[in-house]
């Protein structure tokens, strides 16, 4: 009996399920170039750590800016509702895990965002010389974003579990993108984002960038509660195909960035690849010295007051934002020195700089960490 066809599935791929094919021509990694830009702002290094508390405060965000990349502070988080963050950090690190979740959901709400801690933690970031980049929420976006960027804000990001150019609501007017990069004359960075249409409707907005990805981040529950997502190389190739459509169309070129899911450089190797400018990183950040959160790590929605989507998770602290970024490092688990992971990649498959590794080969490889790796593997057991 033939049964009708109600949908179709495609396959789709994570980090672990591909491989990059090395190319017929080298480059000395220490000529490729691996810069991008948002906006007119330009960056050495496309590393991106992420508006979550625990990676992102005052200090790391201008310690990642001085040495090439950025750091976004989460503009409804602790930061901005409580003048002495380091107590409540303090108060959040050592909660029982039964207990850690209700607590979250109390403090997050104790006390409201307030205006004039956006502006001080802004011009914190300013007055040391650091490039300052804030994220809120699409509901909190029209009042706030003004603030910071009077304040001197460079970058704003827009970002929920997931964000689309069209939303329907109740609201008589909610945000609406076109208008909203006209009022705040910075660069406008939007997400999270999946799909195709999705990003090219992003795009055609204004926006100066679109971050990829939903739930796969290791403090992250979106996929276990909500059962969305794709795998980020998938939703990576898909968003860059948006990006490429909206390139031939307007002559304007706007970045996209995949955030989320990474545990080592190939993974980050394996994204740029897959069509990314650039990578947004939580965890793997989450493990610098200096990093707020002292060796933990939670999600942005684990506080929420009735369907919580994230988790406080124990990554440990395993060195320096610069070891991590830069090295040197005897880590040889990929988790650390992930710029020179990239060069290296990149150089490996002839690819001077970003757009060029965007072109090279990728190959469904299903045992690309296991093939051969018995002894590695049982080690780990």
């Amino acid at each position: 009996m033939t049964v009708p066809e109600f949908k179709t599935l495609r396959r789709t791929y994570g980090f672990d399920e591909v491989a990059i094919v090395p190319g017929g021509l080298t480059v000395n990694p220490e000529q490729v170039e691996v810069d991008f830009k948002i906006g007119n702002i330009n960056f050495a290094i496309p590393f991106i750590a992420s508006a979550m508390d625990a990676v992102t405060n005052v200090d790391t965000a201008v310690a990642m800016s001085k040495m090439g990349g950025l750091s976004v502070l989460h503009l409804e988080g602790i930061y901005t509702r409580y003048e002495n963050p380091q107590e409540i950090l303090d108060q959040i690190i050592s909660k029982p895990i039964d207990e850690v979740t209700a607590f979250m959901q109390k403090i997050y709400t104790a006390e409201p965002i307030k205006e004039h801690l956006i502006a001080k933690r802004v011009s914190e970031i300013k007055a040391k010389g650091g490039i300052c980049a804030v994220s809120l929420m699409p509901a909190n976006a029209k009042k706030l974003a003004p603030v910071a960027v009077e304040a001197g804000a460079d970058i704003i990001s827009v970002a929920s579990t997931v964000t689309s150019a069209r939303h329907v609501s109740k609201s008589s007017h909610g945000l609406i993108f076109e208008e909203f990069v006209k009022m705040i004359k910075v660069p406008v960075l939007v997400g999270n984002c999946v799909s195709y249409q999705a990003c090219l409707e992003l795009m055609r907005t204004g926006v100066h960038g679109v971050i990829i990805g939903v739930g796969p981040g290791a403090a992250c529950t979106s996929r276990e509660v909500l059962g969305i997502g794709v795998p980020q190389i998938t939703a990576s190739m898909d968003c860059a195909a948006a990006r490429e459509t909206y390139y031939k169309e307007t002559g304007r070129y706007v970045p996209i960035i995949t955030d989320g899911g990474f545990k080592k450089g190939g993974d980050v190797c394996k994204a740029i690849c897959a069509g990314a400018d650039a990578v947004m990183l939580g965890s793997p950040f989450a493990k610098a010295a200096e990093a707020p959160g002292r060796g933990y790590h939670w999600g942005m929605s684990h506080p929420h007051p009735s369907l919580p989507r994230g988790t406080r998770i124990k990554v440990g602290t395993t060195g320096s934002l610069e070891q991590i970024l830069f090295g040197p490092t005897s880590v040889t688990d990929g988790t650390q020195n992930l710029v020179g992971a990239l060069k290296t990649s990149m150089g490996v498959c002839g690819a001077s700089n970003i757009r060029e590794m965007q072109q090279v080969e990728m190959v469904i490889a299903p045992a690309i960490t296991t093939e051969g790796k018995s002894y590695q593997l049982s080690k780990c057991q």
